[in-house]
């Protein structure tokens, strides 16, 4: 029965679909992460006025509405816009932009309260042993390594589930192949689905429904692991 209704799906165009998805997620994590360890760092490290509120407003931000970052980013890249001259709407590119935004609170505000978690005594020690502001820095970021981890997984959990933006600034975008079938240009796990669904298109919206809970899945799975692991080395 299952081989009748899933007979008829076009593997190449949901192979292009995880495809996207993953370089677009993967891709906007990478450069969250890159933006939010150094950024947990100096917050971990220095104390100054208004920090609370810098604290507060990226604990905000882990529940920023993903249409409005992704409006927010189109007016950017659009035409009339500030970054219009890139010509990046309805690309890629676009979307990995719009995932950054989502990702990055998320990622620095579970990694700020890693590093903060890190005993001043250590740093001290640290430092008392002539470390520069480097060793010590790389040595919390070694102590604090399974919050960290942990916050990049629920960082690309945010982005691979996302679905708002992605579709603001994507335009769900599928091209024809030269063999005729469809290849996805701008379109991810969840915007497919969506488009797929409105059509009727139900077995091709559950497989892709399938890849999506298995990749999810997979992440909190390692999530779950190296929280474990964190407690076990503890």
């Amino acid at each position: 029965m299952l081989d009748g209704i899933f007979a008829d799906l076009d593997a190449a165009y949901i192979v292009s679909i995880v495809l996207v998805s993953l370089y677009v997620s993967t891709a906007a994590v990478a450069i969250s992460t890159a933006i939010s360890l150094p950024t947990a760092v100096v917050l971990g490290f220095t104390d100054f006025p208004g920090k609370g509120l810098v604290t507060s407003v990226i604990s905000t931000g882990m529940g920023f509405p993903s249409v409005v970052v992704g409006l927010v980013v189109l007016l950017l890249l659009s035409n009339s816009g500030p970054l219009g001259s890139f010509d990046l709407l309805f690309t890629p590119e676009a979307m990995i932009a719009s995932q950054t935004v989502l990702a990055t609170p998320v990622i620095l505000s579970v990694s700020l309260s890693a590093v903060e978690g890190v005993g001043q005594e250590l740093r001290d020690a640290a430092f008392a042993a002539g470390g520069t502001a480097t060793d010590v820095s790389l040595l919390v970021l070694r102590e604090a390594r399974y919050g960290i981890v942990t916050a990049i997984l629920a960082g690309y959990g945010r982005a691979i589930s996302e679905v708002g933006s992605v579709l603001i600034v994507g335009g769900n975008i599928a091209l024809t192949a030269p063999d005729g079938g469809r290849v996805s240009f701008t379109q991810t796990l969840t915007t497919a689905i969506t488009i797929e669904a409105r059509k009727g298109n139900f077995e091709t919206g559950i497989a892709l429904g399938v890849v999506l809970v298995a990749l999810a899945l997979a992440v909190n799975v390692l999530g779950a692991r190296f929280r474990d692991g964190g407690r076990g080395a503890a």
